[in-house]
């Protein structure tokens, strides 16, 4: 597939921007990515250096696969960067994925929600998705309730990766209703 744009820019909202994450990047990733609490629900390794959070920046292949990934989520108000959100292509479900992570001291505050609907909002809309996945373990009740708060729906569980999850869903609005 063809990407004629690559977009490094992700959305904007009022409290946060979003932009691919650069090497300069790699200690707020190492935050994120080495947090028991952020990583619990992942069933991913902790990091265990910024070396390790700066190799998997530099090597992230989305936009140039896709045109589109993860973006870094920088607080307006302070210029940080304090979690991830944004669209990826698993290949294996032939889906687009809504994910999201944000560092402890931010949770609660909505900004997952308003980094989510924007994110769902930029796939929609300039990238003329027909749908949009999310997927998540059925113990991680507060991401459910993002997903839910985003406008997504559940619509099946199953075993990913081995891996029991639910697999959440949003149609296109202007597309009609999802197709399987």
């Amino acid at each position: 597939m063809a990407v004629p744009t690559q977009y490094r820019e992700g959305p904007s909202t009022k409290r946060l921007t979003m932009r691919a994450m650069v090497a300069d990047d790699a200690d707020a990733f190492f935050r994120l990515t080495s947090n028991d609490d952020v990583m619990r629900y992942t069933h991913e390794p902790l990091f265990t250096s910024v070396d390790q959070a700066r190799n998997a920046i530099v090597n992230y292949p989305d936009f140039e696969s896709f045109g589109y990934g993860r973006w870094a989520c920088v607080l307006r108000e302070t210029n940080a960067v304090i979690g991830f959100c944004g669209l990826k292509v698993l290949t294996d479900l032939d889906k687009t994925d809504l994910g999201y992570r944000f560092l402890p001291d931010y949770w609660g505050r909505g900004l997952a929600t308003e980094a989510g609907k924007a994110c769902l909002r930029f796939g929609f809309e300039t990238l003329k998705l027909p749908e949009i996945i999310a997927l998540t373990i059925p113990e991680n009740h507060a991401s459910i309730r993002v997903l839910q708060k985003v406008g997504m729906h559940f619509d099946r569980a199953f075993a990913y990766d081995g891996i029991d999850v639910w697999q959440y869903k949003a149609a296109n609005p202007a597309s009609g209703p999802a197709q399987d």
